[in-house]
């Protein structure tokens, strides 16, 4: 069969599966994404065929605000889709179409190849109120959300209709979408290699002259960048009282200083600069290491070696990194938000407190690093979870290959 992952930053959720279908060597797999994130990620499999786009002489020319994204995503729609008639001029027609409609690259692909299947990732429908907007107090919205985000999701509102099948990774996820489109979106998760990501009570991670071993007390924290949606203020702030009650305890965050979710701040400083300055002489800093972005081996090193990492997230789309952090038989002390309840369940396999309560966040880290090896029932639980409901080779990759191969009449 053949198959178009479409993904801005392909490989994206398509990664594991992409390979998959590639690597049997019945299947011949064609990736579209931006050229220049093509030219920085990983291939993932050389006889995947990657083709890029740029938007070089394509500009949104609308000044209405409201529709600055819609027009965006047209733009993307339309260069994607004179990718995909070139293709089809060569004789390639795909069976079988995957994407990401969040930038507007599949808005035109059912025009283009109407026999194919089109399953469309349903990853987050912006909502005015009830998520991640309007959550957080400290960053209110602003008068205009509610219609400004009801123009954004015109772009996932035209994927589903054109899809034969929609995919959420989490229940909560597909729940956000309207109800007369949730009978057609199906849950189903990219998956964690629960083989890779295991503990390792040998694991160590050396930052200068400084070594840590899986047994330290190690706090961790992991963002794909430092900010608000993933509560680095809240971390930040409770930093004070965790170094102060624990003397010995040695902080490793990872993450970049840019912004992946909400708005940079008016003032030009990174979170992490403002933040730091908001806390000043009151942490100890030279027990905390900012590490930025890192390889992934040094990221599941960091992992291996946590005595209690700290999660916290606005109600918003589940991180990876959460559920590698329990494969990695990680204590982690979590946000009580709606993405994270549907896989986290206090004193059962995780410590849930309310995501503003700078001290609860202390002080749960606290009595967590004081009783770690009270702890390793959690620990084990956490683990567990992820085996039995994301595990990747057992669930997730064989579900999804199964739906990419399932066959429907194209919608």
């Amino acid at each position: 069969m053949r198959f178009v992952f479409v993904h801005q930053n392909f490989p994206g959720q398509y990664r594991h599966v992409a390979k998959a279908l590639v690597a049997d060597g019945e299947h011949q797999v064609v990736a579209i994404g931006e050229a220049e994130n093509l030219r920085r990620l990983d291939a993932v499999h050389p006889a995947i065929q990657r083709i890029g786009y740029n938007l070089a002489g394509h500009q949104v020319t609308t000044k209405n605000p409201w529709l600055q994204n819609a027009e965006a995503a047209v733009v993307r729609g339309q260069v994607v889709a004179g990718i995909a008639r070139e293709l089809k001029a060569k004789g390639f027609v795909p069976d079988v179409i995957a994407g990401h409609p969040g930038w507007g690259e599949t808005l035109f692909l059912r025009d283009v190849f109407p026999t194919a299947r089109m399953l469309s990732y349903c990853e987050f429908y912006y909502q005015g109120a009830g998520a991640d907007v309007g959550f957080d107090p400290e960053f209110p919205g602003q008068a205009d959300d509610a219609p400004r985000l009801r123009a954004r999701n015109l772009t996932h509102l035209s994927a589903i209709e054109s899809a034969d099948v929609g995919v959420s990774p989490s229940q909560w996820q597909r729940s956000l979408y309207p109800s007369v489109m949730q009978p057609k979106i199906q849950v189903v998760h990219e998956g964690i290699d629960t083989a890779q990501v295991r503990p390792d009570p040998g694991a160590e991670v050396g930052l200068g002259a400084l070594k840590l071993r899986a047994g330290d007390p190690v706090v961790t924290y992991v963002a794909r960048n430092l900010e608000p949606y993933r509560g680095f203020h809240i971390f930040m702030r409770a930093l004070p009282a965790i170094l102060a009650g624990n003397p010995q305890a040695q902080v490793v965050v990872i993450g970049g200083d840019a912004v992946s979710y909400g708005s940079k701040r008016r003032d030009g400083q990174t979170f992490r600069q403002a933040l730091t300055q908001e806390i000043g002489s009151r942490a100890d800093w030279e027990r905390v290491h900012f590490l930025g972005r890192v390889p992934y081996a040094q990221y599941l090193k960091v992992l291996q070696v946590s005595a209690v990492h700290v999660y916290l997230t606005y109600p918003f789309v589940l991180s990876w990194s959460l559920l590698e952090a329990l494969s990695a038989g990680c204590l982690v002390v979590a946000s009580d938000t709606a993405p994270v309840r549907e896989v986290l369940r206090e004193g059962k396999n995780a410590l849930l407190l309310d995501f503003f309560d700078v001290e609860g966040l202390a002080a749960r880290v606290t009595e967590a690093l004081a009783r770690r090896s009270a702890q390793d029932p959690l620990r084990a639980a956490a683990r567990q979870t992820v085996v039995d409901g994301f595990d990747l080779g057992t669930r997730c990759l064989p579900a999804q290959i199964a739906l990419l191969l399932e066959p429907t009449s194209p919608g």
